[in-house]
């Protein structure tokens, strides 16, 4: 019997996705992936399917969550207007309550639990308020404003005080990973932008605004600090920043996007993401055809990713505001992962190739 039985909410979306494949490879750990569609898992892990907003399905499941000591919870909603939804009350309450629904099934059964963790990111700084101090650290009073990362924090908070297990808060920052249909997936919106200009013999034009310093988050690195905040009694109860460690200007890494789709780097051509890519279904139904990529549209592929990369490029900003995350505190903890942003854009343009998700 293995030491740790790990529940991961949101098994399909990047972040889960990735801890899934991190978590099935170490000896100690048994995984349970809890996701509404079928996935393709690791053997060995068994998939739960429940609709987290809805109480009665997590109940019905609670059978399955005895065993569970820890929780990684990297499940999501979003409203199909991405930007806007994040400052919208329907999304902030159906996001508090998947997870209150979550724990309110497995805390009466799984007397084992140990620890929680949950994400929030750069929005807990105002980023998408109002320009943030350079660079953001976990120790700052809360931003003043709604958001439902609040509302799972308080959440948490109260029941744990009440609990015998601890809690860690993870924040990333544009997280860079792999899945289908995510709706913050910058790498499956830019990889689709280079091939939906090389099928036309165009150059790699960059879509965005102007340079500012930003930072990333491989969701291998988040991965290995939810591990590390599960076994670690010092992350109890910690708010911990999860960044490569390197800095990055967007427009710096399009040579190896250039490089890696074997087509001419162009220059600075402003485009809206979210309003021109959907009429380029038919190119991208060609591509599919000629590369035997997965059957898939260009919709179902990249979703709302397109509106997210749209604002993590800077598109319409001729001086966007730079935005970095410290990521010190975490080190200072003794979690020793960093990656290097470069590599991590190849290495999941690769994944994604592989998968036959992206033409090579």
């Amino acid at each position: 019997m293995k030491k740790h039985r790990i529940l991961i909410a949101g098994a399909g979306g990047v972040v889960g996705a990735a801890a899934v494949d991190h978590f099935s490879a170490q000896p100690d750990f048994e995984v349970l992936a809890l996701a509404r569609r079928p996935l393709d898992l690791p053997e060995g892990v068994k998939q739960l399917r429940v609709d987290l907003t809805d109480p009665v399905a997590c109940q019905k499941a609670a059978t399955e969550l005895s065993h569970v000591t820890h929780i990684l919870y990297a499940a999501l909603f979003e409203l199909p207007d991405l930007v806007s939804g994040w400052r919208d009350p329907r999304q902030m309450s159906i996001n508090e309550a998947m997870l209150r629904n979550l724990l309110d099934a497995i805390e009466p059964v799984a007397k084992g639990l140990r620890h929680v963790s949950f994400l929030q990111g750069t929005k807990a700084y105002g980023g998408h308020v109002e320009p943030a101090p350079v660079p953001c650290k976990e120790r700052w009073p809360r931003h003043n404003h709604q958001n439902f990362y609040w509302l799972q924090e308080d959440f948490i908070r109260a029941r744990q005080a009440q609990a015998a297990w601890t809690f860690t808060i993870l924040r990333p920052q544009v997280v860079l990973g792999y899945a289908v249909a995510s709706p913050m997936n910058v790498m499956i919106a830019i990889g689709a932008f280079a091939a939906i200009l090389r099928e036309q013999g165009l150059p790699l034009t960059f879509p965005g605004g102007g340079d500012y310093v930003n930072g990333a988050s491989d969701s291998r690195l988040i991965a290995q600090a939810a591990h590390f905040a599960a076994v670690h009694e010092i992350a109890a109860n910690e708010t911990y920043n999860v960044v490569n460690g390197d800095g990055l200007v967007w427009r710096d890494l399009w040579p190896s996007v250039a490089e890696r789709f074997g087509m001419p780097l162009g220059g600075h051509e402003p485009l809206c993401l979210k309003d021109e890519m959907p009429k380029y279904e038919a190119v991208w139904s060609r591509i599919v055809a000629k590369h035997g990529l997965k059957p898939l549209t260009l919709e179902q592929l990249a979703n709302s990713s397109w509106e997210f990369t749209d604002r993590t490029l800077g598109h319409g900003l001729a001086h966007p505001a730079n935005a970095v995350l410290s990521g010190v505190k975490l080190r200072q903890h003794g979690f020793a992962g960093c990656i290097d942003t470069e590599d991590s854009l190849g290495f999941w343009l690769e994944k994604m190739q592989s998968q036959r998700l992206l033409p090579r």
